[in-house]
């Protein structure tokens, strides 16, 4: 029964790769709607044949590897379970330690690292991938170290929140997944107050703007959106990419706007001034507050669907999967799997509502800077250098894209710099 349960996973996983295959190489249309060709939004108007060549290529399969990742995750954590390794990891750690305080730490690193490991392939061939298509300019090395950064902190952070959830677990079964959230309330704010101070920089240098002049415009922009800034800080990340961007990330008074160094290099004043005004509008219309108050409601679903789905799993098919009760350790890559089924199955509904703030931040920037030509040349060159699709196909849209498609931002500037032509 295990050998056919592993065999039906993979064979469904294989079955879907290739149904994922097909829609996106044979089925989507990549051609642009006949109303846009010859529009500022049509990629043969800024980009050169080989560019859109480039662009459409690199854009496959950067989509097809996306689909396949997050489905490949919940392979390795079925056949962790199926297989009988997660409770391997436990008799490890219980054989390695004979303090059980330690228990939970060394098992969870025993399963963070299988996980790592199994899925660091698909992450070195994205990563190989950019580098094909000159996107990424980051060596091996450092490729490496970030993603060693990147198992250190997810490990970190499990680390506080699985002993405390399996706590729970044991001493509330039907309770568990409303007290872990009022826990996680506090916990998430704080994590998110941190951010921009002490995890961002683990990857990359900040320091404020060296550009003062162009410090000074933006300040002064931001002094007409009433915004009490006083730095802007820019990234390198010259050594890491080609591509460009900005954001707002952190809250409360860690804060920050941060523009990419590559940004800096390849726009004009007039252009990084208006994705400034972009980035303000999170800040004037709380977007940020927004985003929190929106996950922590879906995190509180989430968890009490979670507790669901795990009572029903160990109920149906606990022997199979090993899992003798939930509130065992043993249970954890269960824990995994359904968190992030749940969250691919919330992306559409998350992306939908952040492409709405950027469609509002969007049009907060022109009505600020009132300079349509340089926010359609900005956007195309975002297109340009990271080789983005203009017009990506709809299921693509749904499930990877939190930004409008420049398609769609394109036009509403372009509808905008023809109804203001007059004035």
């Amino acid at each position: 029964m295990v050998r056919k349960l592993g065999l039906y996973a993979v064979l469904a996983f294989v079955l879907y790769g290739l149904l994922v295959y097909w829609y996106l190489f044979h089925f989507a249309d990549p051609k642009l709607p006949f109303e846009f060709q010859g529009t500022k939004a049509d990629p043969a108007t800024f980009l050169n044949g080989r560019e859109l060549v480039l662009s459409e290529e690199y854009s496959e399969i950067r989509n097809l590897l996306f689909f396949l990742a997050t489905p490949f995750e919940w392979l390795v954590y079925f056949l962790i379970l199926l297989f009988g390794l997660s409770g391997r990891f436990k008799r490890w750690a219980e054989d390695s330690a004979k303090y059980k305080l330690l228990h939970t730490p060394i098992y969870l690193f025993w399963l963070s690292l299988f996980a790592f490991l199994a899925t660091l392939p698909i992450s070195y061939i994205s990563y190989s991938l950019s580098k094909t298509y000159h996107i990424s300019t980051q060596t091996f090395p450092s490729w490496m170290k970030d993603e060693l950064i990147d198992f250190w902190i997810n490990y970190g952070t499990w680390l506080v929140i699985v002993p405390v959830l399996y706590w729970l677990m044991k001493k509330s079964k039907k309770r568990w997944w409303l007290y872990g959230w009022l826990l996680s309330v506090p916990f998430s704010l704080f994590m998110m107050f941190l951010q921009p101070v002490v995890i961002d920089p683990l990857y990359n240098d900040f320091s404020p703007l060296k550009n003062k002049e162009l410090e000074a415009k933006i300040l002064s922009l931001a002094d007409k959106a009433k915004i009490p800034a006083e730095h802007v800080f820019e990234v390198d990340m010259a050594e890491k990419t080609n591509a460009l961007n900005a954001y707002v990330t952190g809250i409360g008074s860690n804060a920050r706007i941060v523009l990419w160094d590559t940004t800096l290099n390849r726009l004009t004043d007039d252009q990084i001034l208006f994705i400034m005004a972009h980035e303000m509008c999170h800040y004037v219309e709380k977007h940020i507050y927004w985003g929190i108050g929106g996950y922590l409601l879906l995190s509180l679903l989430g968890l009490y669907m979670t507790y669901r789905m795990m009572n029903w799993a160990q109920s149906r098919f606990g022997r199979e999967l090993k899992v003798v009760k939930v509130g065992d350790i043993q249970s954890l890559p269960l824990f995994f799997m359904i968190i992030s089924m749940l969250l691919f199955a919330a992306s559409p509904f998350t992306n939908l509502a952040s492409r709405y703030q950027e469609t509002r931040a969007d049009r907060y920037a022109i009505e600020m800077t009132k300079d349509p030509e340089a926010a359609i040349t900005s956007f195309q060159e975002l297109s340009k250098s990271g080789l983005t699709q203009v017009h990506p196909p709809l299921l693509v849209k749904i499930f990877r894209y939190t930004h409008p498609t420049m398609l769609e931002r394109i036009s509403m500037l372009e509808q905008y710099e023809i109804e203001h032509r007059a004035d």
